[in-house]
């Protein structure tokens, strides 16, 4: 397969740890400081009362439950044996020191996780929580993974964020002095921004000490203020193509090193009012920005020995080999035509089993009853000469 023209998620993990590497989402049931009254309620403008999340932990399945069938089925479908736990579902860092301790290191005690990947907010980040997971980066992957959105204050009004700027600003530069690792998630078509604010949004991006970043489409799901705008004519989500032109400019205003973990979002099917495109990110068509090298291959991060055995890598819940977290497939790709070349094998098989039994039996067979018929007819002539004669 050709190499993507950007950095993305597959080709760092793999570089990072050498072998198939999957992304398992994790409800920890916690909540968020926008929804609890702490700073807001109601949530963000694009949330409805289920969050992001999977909504797993409401339905009484443990961590360790969800990381055992998300293994399952990640390894029957990509062949992973090493896994990122993703903390995903609202704020992840929000709630007691003990309490987030005992989640992470239940996660990290899971047979073949490498790694965290803890979403939250940047007005969720104490230094405590911060030491914590720095402690764990020191042996682990750690990925932190902060919600911005945009980088306009107006715009973080609108939406109902509950911090500016300034917040994430200072949420980033405190994980970078600790030495974690710092996703930033952001979304196009925001109500109210164009292309020069998105443009804006990837600029400021590119002067912070960051190593990924996740794009996301806003899309509208029920139960979201943003549905009521939607419904009254207020707001109005953005074509394939102009979301598709959009993802292709923000790109090339980030800095080769960034890597790219998502390039659109996967909304809950039965939750989604608009726009209806967006129901198959796979098949989305982005047009490749101009080619760039990539950074030279990290140093392996873990200090003991036994975590170096991991190797140098690969690491993702993304279905790898093309399809960072973003929605362009590859090695499923691979997989469908490993499944076709299957397919047509047996039918040749079975074309090759037809002709024998064409041959050996159906042939014979159907001369045989040929000859019976004829002796029949044969029988009943001579009858009928009998007959006459008598």
């Amino acid at each position: 397969m050709a190499a993507l023209p950007y950095y993305d998620l597959n080709t760092y993990l793999r570089r990072r740890f050498g072998v198939r590497v999957q992304k398992i989402t994790l409800d920890a049931g916690l909540t968020c400081p926008n929804r609890d009254g702490r700073v807001g309620m109601g949530g963000c403008l694009y949330c409805n009362a289920r969050g992001s999340g999977t909504g797993a932990w409401s339905r009484g399945l443990s961590l360790t439950r969800q990381l055992t069938e998300g293994a399952a089925r990640l390894s029957r479908r990509y062949k992973a044996d090493r896994f990122i736990a993703y903390f995903q579902s609202f704020s992840n860092t929000y709630a007691p020191l003990e309490h987030l301790q005992a989640l992470y290191e239940e996660a990290l005690a899971f047979p073949g996780v490498v790694g965290l990947s803890v979403g939250t907010r940047p007005d969720c980040l104490s230094d405590e929580v911060l030491d914590l997971l720095a402690s764990y980066a020191r042996h682990r992957l750690v990925w932190l993974e902060l919600g911005l959105q945009s980088a306009h204050d107006e715009t973080l009004r609108l939406i109902n964020r509950g911090h500016d700027v300034a917040c994430f600003t200072r949420a980033v530069q405190a994980a970078a002095a600790r030495g974690l690792e710092t996703v930033v998630h952001v979304i196009l078509g925001l109500p109210g921004e164009g292309p020069a604010h998105q443009a804006a949004t990837a600029r400021y991006l590119a002067g912070l000490p960051l190593q990924g970043v996740k794009i996301h489409l806003l899309y509208v799901i029920q139960g979201s203020g943003l549905e009521r705008l939607y419904r009254r004519g207020e707001y109005q989500p953005l074509s394939e193509a102009a979301y598709v032109q959009a993802v292709v400019d923000f790109i090339e205003l980030l800095p080769p090193h960034l890597v790219i973990h998502r390039l659109t979002g996967d909304p809950h099917p039965q939750e989604l009012v608009a726009p209806a495109w967006c129901r198959n990110k796979a098949r989305v068509p982005l047009p490749p920005p101009p080619h760039r090298s990539l950074p030279p291959r990290p140093e392996a991060a873990f200090q003991d020995d036994s975590q170096k055995e991991e190797g140098p890598g690969d690491r993702e819940f993304l279905p790898a080999a093309g399809k960072p977290e973003c929605g362009m497939k590859s090695e499923p790709s691979k997989t469908r035509n490993h499944w076709l070349w299957w397919l047509l094998a047996g039918l040749a098989v079975s074309a090759v089993a037809g002709a024998w039994l064409l041959h050996f039996y159906i042939e014979p067979v159907s001369a045989w009853l040929g000859r019976l018929y004829e002796y029949c007819q044969e029988k009943e002539r001579i009858r009928d000469l009998v007959k006459q004669a008598g």
